[in-house]
């Protein structure tokens, strides 16, 4: 396992789960606290590699008795979003494209979509993703794929 400090900056100490800021300085005995998780994991020819991701004590305990939630930034007009993780974990496995959200309108699909491309690139760093946004039925769908 890793340094703290080194996976605090490799992601810019912000929690993978919750996407809030990490006090570089708490104590790894604080809630708030940094800690390394080993969550995702990257496919080689024979098995999978850890990576190594900085959170929170709290989401990090809390993720060992709960599957991982990353929510939604509630600032977005989403109507039916999908489970982040979830989706990415189909994502990753099999490729593909998955309908993640609808929106009333189509700016509110962008800035959805944008928001999701920044969460993502940090969430799974490893796969590149890329957003279709498709007007329909008096609302407009958002879907993810893995480029």
């Amino acid at each position: 396992m890793s340094d703290i400090s080194g996976v605090g900056d490799n992601d810019n100490w912000r929690c993978w789960l919750c996407d809030k800021s990490v006090d570089s300085d708490a104590s790894v005995n604080s809630d708030l606290g940094p800690s390394v998780d080993s969550y995702a994991a990257t496919r080689v020819k024979k098995g999978t590699v850890a990576v190594e991701r900085l959170a929170h004590r709290a989401c990090n305990t809390m993720k060992g008795k709960n599957a991982p939630v990353v929510p939604w930034s509630e600032d977005l007009f989403v109507v039916d979003p999908s489970p982040i993780v979830e989706t990415v974990e189909r994502l990753r496995a099999k490729g593909g494209r998955e309908i993640v959200a609808r929106c009333p309108d189509e700016s509110d699909a962008r800035q959805a979509s944008e928001w999701l491309l920044d969460r993502l690139s940090r969430l799974a760093p490893d796969l590149e993703f890329s957003t279709q946004i498709n007007p329909g039925g008096g609302q407009f769908v958002l879907a993810l794929t893995v480029a």
